[in-house]
Parts: structure tokens; sequence; C-alpha cells
């Protein structure tokens, strides 16, 4: 719901749920994740249309990232933490990949939700470094990126989504975010451009290669820094 509506500056809470194509109100039994699509055999009730496979990949995503944040704080202040951060990235992944747009909606609250959280998990002081680092870093990039190229490189989604991201995870969680991201990003991005046929100024959004890149860093960060530490 919320990847269908925000963009499209719709209430997240009216009307109620509803098939979007015949607006055939949805009742709490078609409304079970992944089982509700399994009992309607993927068709609204009321018009038969297909339900777009997006809805029980959401689902199975986020079930499957809060299990992974249990795993790995279990019953604990971080696995609140963990569960806001990584729920609130998963509508950002597919609201970017559609419209290339990030909602305000979700980056600024998810900036505050951070900085609040730090004091039982990253502390303030690394949370407010990781902002610093995360929106600083990336507005200055984004600009000097422009500059050189003639054209813009970072949106503003980007810049306050590595903002949220730093308030949440710190200044290490940004640098493993920022290499991940652009790592993926580089490859994934040529390898899409030159599969479709398209130019190298066909806009690519970044945004869903950093949601990528922060549950890396969530999940395997610390294994990741104690890797490059042990190595270097």
């Amino acid at each position: 719901m919320v990847i269908y509506r925000l963009p499209r500056g719709e209430s997240l809470v009216y009307p109620p749920s509803h098939c979007p194509n015949c607006d055939h109100p949805i009742a709490w039994w078609e409304n079970i994740p992944l089982i509700s699509f399994l009992i309607l055999r993927g068709r609204c009730r009321g018009c038969g249309l297909p339900i777009s496979p997006r809805y029980p990949l959401v689902e199975l995503a986020a079930g499957l990232l809060l299990i992974g944040c249990y795993l790995s704080y279990g019953v604990s202040i971080r696995l609140l933490w963990s569960g806001l951060l990584t729920l609130s990235l998963l509508p950002v992944f597919f609201i970017d990949l559609s419209h290339q747009i990030i909602p305000d909606e979700i980056d600024l609250p998810g900036i505050g939700a951070g900085l609040l959280l730090s004091h039982w998990t990253t502390g303030l002081l690394h949370s407010i470094m990781g902002t610093l680092l995360g929106g600083g870093g990336f507005l200055i990039l984004g600009f000097t990126v422009s500059r050189i190229l003639k054209k813009k490189a970072l949106g503003g989604g980007d810049v306050k989504l590595m903002a949220m991201v730093g308030a949440f995870l710190g200044p290490i969680g940004v640098l493993i975010t920022a290499f991940v991201g652009a790592l993926l990003g580089a490859v994934l991005g040529t390898f899409w451009l030159r599969l479709s046929g398209r130019g190298r100024d066909t806009p690519i959004p970044f945004g869903p290669f950093l949601v990528i890149g922060t549950y890396i860093a969530l999940f395997w960060g610390q294994e990741i820094t104690r890797w490059y530490l042990h190595s270097s």
C-alpha cells in the first residue's frame, strides 16, 4: 500500500485497502500476507484480474527481513531498531525503482528515528557523525560529480536516504553502504544498459543499490569491518 499510494500523493489511511482496478473493498481475510494471495489464486475477488506479483514479493521480503533482524539481535531494542530500518527501506527500493523518487515521508522521519534510538544502539555521537557523513558526504559528492559531468549525478532523495542510513548505522555503516551501493550500481547498471540496448545517458535509480548496501551493512557490517581490519 505504501509503495503504491505514497508516490501518487494518496492517503495511507483512507480509503481502506481496495483493488486498484475495480475498487473492490478488501476483506480482512483477503489481506493476510502471502496466504491470501494463494487463497485467491493471485486474482482479485471482485474483478478477477491478476494481482500484481509485487504484493507477495514485498510480503515475503518483509517477513524474511524481520526474521533476519530477530536472528541477528534477538528480542531487544535493537530488534525494533533494525526492523524499523529494514521495513522503511523496502518501499524506498520499489518506489525509486518505479518512479525514481525517494519520498521525504520516509527518509526525514527515518533520520529522526535513527537519532532517537541511537541511545540504545550505536550511540548518539556515532549517529550524529553518521548523519553528517551520509548526508553531507553525498551532498558534496553529488555536487562535485555534477560539476565534472555537467549533469545531475545524485538526487536529493539519495542524500537524505544516506543521512537516514548514517543516523541508524553510524559512519562505518555509511561507508559500507556507499561502497556496496556504488559497486552494485556500476556492475548491475552497466549490465542492464547493455542488455536493454540503452545509452549511458539513461538515468538509473541509485536508491535500490543503496538499500541493498544498507541491508548488507546492517546484517554483516561487523564481519566486514573485522575482515577489513584483519586483512589490512
